[in-house]
């Protein structure tokens, strides 16, 4: 018995997570990439487009500032033209002769700006090197998208600065938007910063959240199946069912289906055990009567030889009959076992340690020893009819293999989680083809003569015994093996699992 299944399988939904999982990852990021180059294209567009008003504003303002008198009594009259409270238009002058951005000085504003302000924003602007642009651009124009931080606090875009060159020295226009405006949200700040990239990208996650949740709970639904099942396998629990522990009402028709199953399974296996009991009982009683009707003829004196001959053929046939029907009760009580085996904690050590000592006296009988080494206080998971269905098999088919005078070894360790069983004979031992064969239904090698008591009955070469103790220790979740040892017998080694 294995409990793996295919790969493909068994990972399937975990497959599909991952590729939802990337797909969350990839789409969004391929989705941003492609908004964000868009909204790249739409900004450079609009930047050019700002910045090209600032230069129509420089054109207009050119020939007042390229007069030789003084431009300023009209300056301002001109900016309100074209400033307003989303553009704003500020005036530096540089005197010819004058070099550095210290030289700059605001001359005028549209809007209109307190005298007292515009001497604090010059030096912001210094601060925060934006006069060092103004002072370049009276040698090139520059292309600018600079976030600059007022005074009273209020963040605005220089979206550009525009020199023009008069016979008193460099005049500068700079436009500026309110960070607020809908041009300075535009242009000052990135693009994952803006409202409605936050607003989705937050939908986003919700819709993520809520589908990895959907298959969170179906993971932890198939989890409460796979540990219950787990328990019916290898606890046999009744009071529980898959019905009881499903919490996903798509799934309740398959628990309601396990539960049914599991039902069958038990009943099936009750079902097995009454027939083979049933059935005993039914060949047990004509088995007994002809037996006893024998005796009679057994006693006769001086009876025919061909007489004598019939009932002796008779009186072996009974035995052989008798060792079938217990035979066949074996076989019916271990596919019971299949079908539903028993759980629970076993004290393995103690078991064994009984069982060797109630056949101690049988072995002995037969002029053989029987060696023993038992670790104390293992406990395995399973059913102790099982076991002891396991360890007499094991016994018996050891010895029946023995010569006079050997030995039968008994061992029991703890390897890891696991307990081993390991019986060894000094018969003649397997060919190493026929290792797994011992264990098939009705395989049998057994001598004609030679080896153990030829007394015993029937039962002991019915070829069930080694095919019941497989049968048995992986409806327990163990495996069972043999192998020739290294000088002369046979090795049957039986692992279990320990109890948690």
């Amino acid at each position: 018995m294995s409990d793996t299944v295919p790969v493909v399988k068994a990972r399937s939904l975990t497959r599909r997570l991952v590729v939802l999982l990337l797909a969350f990852v990839c789409v969004p990021i391929a989705i941003y990439i492609t908004l964000r180059d868009a909204a790249d294209e739409r900004q450079a567009l609009l930047l050019d487009s700002v910045q090209e008003q600032g230069r129509i504003v420089a054109r207009a303002l050119a020939p007042l500032v390229q007069q030789d008198s003084s431009p300023l009594p009209y300056l301002a009259e001109e900016l309100a033209r074209y400033g307003n409270t989303t553009t704003r238009l500020k005036v530096l002058f540089r005197p010819a002769g004058e070099t550095g951005p210290s030289g700059f000085y605001f001359v005028a504003a549209a809007p209109a700006v307190e005298s007292a302000q515009l001497a604090d924003e010059r030096e912001a602007l210094l601060r925060q090197g934006i006069l060092s642009a103004v002072a370049s651009t009276c040698a090139d124009r520059v292309s600018l998208a600079d976030r600059y931080r007022a005074p009273d606090g209020s963040e605005e875009v220089l979206t550009s600065i525009t020199p023009v060159l008069g016979p008193t020295g460099c005049w500068a226009i700079v436009m500026s938007h309110p960070l607020e405006s809908f041009i300075g949200a535009q242009l000052g700040r990135p693009y994952w910063a803006r409202p409605e990239i936050q607003i989705a990208g937050g939908i986003y996650l919700l819709l993520a959240a809520l589908t990895l949740g959907v298959f969170a709970s179906i993971r932890r639904s198939m989890a409460r199946f796979r540990h219950l099942a787990q328990q019916v396998r290898t606890e046999g629990v009744e009071s529980v069912s898959f019905t009881a522990r499903n919490e996903i009402a798509e799934l309740s028709s398959v628990a309601r289906e396990f539960d049914r199953m599991i039902g069958r399974l038990r009943a099936s296996a009750r079902h097995l055990r009454q027939t083979a009991e049933d059935n005993a009982h039914a060949f047990k009683t004509p088995i007994a009567i002809m037996r006893q009707a024998l005796e009679p003829l057994k006693r006769m004196r001086e009876p025919e030889d061909r007489a004598r001959r019939a009932v002796q053929i008779i009186d072996a046939s009974i035995e052989r009959l008798d060792s079938l029907v217990a035979a066949a009760r074996r076989m019916d009580e271990a596919m019971a076992e299949l079908v539903d085996p028993p759980r629970g904690r076993v004290q393995f050590s103690a078991l064994i340690g009984r069982l060797a000592a109630g056949y101690r006296p049988l072995i002995e009988g037969r002029r053989l020893a029987l060696v023993s080494d038992i670790d104390s206080g293992i406990v395995v998971q399973g059913g102790e009819e099982l076991i002891e269905t396991i360890i007499e098999n094991i016994l018996d088919n050891a010895v029946g293999f023995s010569p006079e005078h050997g030995r039968v070894e008994l061992s029991l360790k703890r390897r890891g989680g696991r307990a081993e069983l390991r019986v060894r004979d000094q018969g003649p031992g397997v060919p190493e083809g026929d290792l797994e064969r011992i264990f098939e239904r009705r395989y049998s090698q057994r001598p004609e003569e030679g080896s153990g008591d030829q007394g015993d009955d029937q039962r002991w070469h019915s070829g069930l015994g080694l095919w019941i103790v497989r049968r048995n220790v992986e409806a327990m979740g163990g495996d069972a093996r043999a192998m020739n040892a290294p000088d002369r017998g046979l090795i049957v080694e039986v692992n279990l699992p320990l109890a948690d």
